[in-house]
């Protein structure tokens, strides 16, 4: 790339993942909108087909960026300013068993894509991929920076590092955005503040990714603690729904917020995540003993009979994009990844939510291990914000997580089933006598085997 006084031209962005039908795309329309960036995204992609669709829909955007399928993962890398991974590991077919196979035990889950039995079966799947990808940036990008999106984020992201410990990674999860959308809301809800930008609310982040705790949150100097204690005894029993029509109940990503809520009550610590996350780092029976607590609780669970639904749908728009008989509409995505990738370049200061490694940014979480906090985002510099201990009073439900994100890294590294049923056996939605959660680990194990072959399936 290179520097011409007032912008950046010739960057060169690897996409892994790039068939993608959603990320991809919002992506292409976040580039567009900034004007002191260019260059060009090659696209790579196991499904050579959606990456080259993709490549004629990224450049009818009209965007000073340039879009190209790569047939090669080297192709993709090789010269890479930036790497951004977004994939799916597998399919949905798999997915389905990571999600429906545990309900014939009992065990419900509402994403099923990084804690639960199918979070840590997924991981099993994603971990040889992200080796792959490590050696290629070490070989191929060394000085790129990575960009990572895909769940189990944790695990990719502590994979990269075991794989090449140079790497400049970081994982990006919008969930931490959500919850400081919320804040503004109380905001307005209790103190009948409005037109505040979720910006605007400062929070410190702890924890791991997808059951992160802000210790903080602040709108200038207003703390906004106190605030949240009234909103939460204010909406603990019925939830906030800010529409009349049970949304919650009509869309598999919505919630009345009640499971934050109560977490709140409980510890006095604002879980930072989605309701349906957060429900599936906590024991099995608290928010997801079966269908009817679920609906108590005001969230849903996100059936993989939905996802293959929707993919559906993204499939057909992307044969309309192609065709051009539907014009690309150029909208901000909500995810901070050109922001970053513009900080990167020295071309404005960030401070936001990100997934690296623990380098005492968190005292009492083990170092080396992957964990979500503030970082400050400069001129080819990603620093971690000192977050501070993670409180008492959460620390047990946070250092079991994190033991079993690690054990489970360990356990896929090594290609070690044995290793990872103990990470299995140990989540706290896996509530089976011994012999039925080796019965379903063997059976889970057995629906996705087509991904676990050097693990000698």
């Amino acid at each position: 790339m290179k520097f011409n006084g007032t912008k950046y031209e010739d960057i060169h962005i690897a996409y892994i993942g790039g068939g993608s039908r959603g990320w991809a795309w919002g992506l292409m329309g976040d580039l567009a909108a900034e004007k002191d960036i260019s260059g060009e995204v090659r696209l790579y992609d196991i499904d050579k087909d959606a990456a080259k669709k993709n490549e004629v829909i990224g450049n009818r955007t009209g965007s000073a960026w340039k879009y190209r399928a790569a047939d090669t993962l080297e192709e993709a890398l090789t010269g890479a300013d930036f790497v951004v991974i977004s994939i799916l590991p597998g399919t949905f077919d798999e997915m389905e068993s990571d999600v429906h196979a545990p309900e014939k035990y009992g065990i419900y889950q509402s994403v099923g894509d990084t804690a639960g039995p199918g979070g840590l079966i997924r991981a099993l799947r994603t971990v040889p991929m992200f080796e792959e990808f490590a050696r290629g940036v070490k070989k191929y990008c060394p000085g790129a920076w990575v960009i990572n999106y895909t769940n189990p984020m944790t695990v990719c992201v502590r994979t990269l590092y075991k794989t090449f410990p140079q790497i400049k990674a970081f994982g990006c999860c919008h969930e931490v955005f959500g919850t400081q959308k919320l804040l503004v809301k109380v905001l307005n809800d209790i103190k009948g503040i409005d037109g505040v930008d979720r910006a605007e609310i400062k929070v410190n982040v702890v924890g791991v990714n997808h059951f992160t705790w802000l210790t903080s949150a602040k709108y200038k100097n207003i703390d906004l603690f106190p605030l949240y204690r009234e909103f939460a005894g204010k909406y603990k029993d019925v939830g906030f729904a800010e529409k009349v029509d049970d949304n919650w109940m009509n869309n598999s990503f919505t919630s009345d917020e009640m499971v934050k809520l109560d977490l709140f009550l409980r510890y006095g610590y604002i879980a930072a995540a989605g309701d349906r996350h957060l429900a599936e780092f906590c024991p099995g029976k608290w928010y997801l003993k079966n269908p009817e607590t679920v609906k108590r609780w005001h969230f849903g669970l996100t059936s993989v009979a939905w996802r293959k639904e929707d993919l559906k749908k993204r499939l057909e728009r992307s044969e309309r994009l192609y065709s051009g008989e539907e014009k690309f509409e150029l909208k901000p995505s909500g995810e901070e990844g050109v922001k970053q990738i513009r900080a990167l370049l020295g071309l404005e200061e960030l401070v936001t939510n990100v997934n690296i490694p623990n380098c005492g940014q968190i005292p009492n979480l083990p170092l080396g291990a992957v964990v979500e906090t503030n970082a400050v985002f400069r001129a080819d510099s990603v620093t971690p914000v000192m977050a501070g201990n993670i409180p008492e009073e959460i620390y047990p439900l946070v250092s079991r997580v994190l033991g079993e994100q690690e054990m489970i890294a360990s356990a896929a590294n090594k290609r070690d089933l044995d290793m990872a049923f103990e990470a299995f056996i140990t989540d706290p939605n896996v509530e089976l006598d011994f012999d039925d959660a080796k019965k379903l680990f063997g059976e889970m194990i057995e629906n996705t085997k087509k991904y676990l072959t050097e693990y000698g399936v």
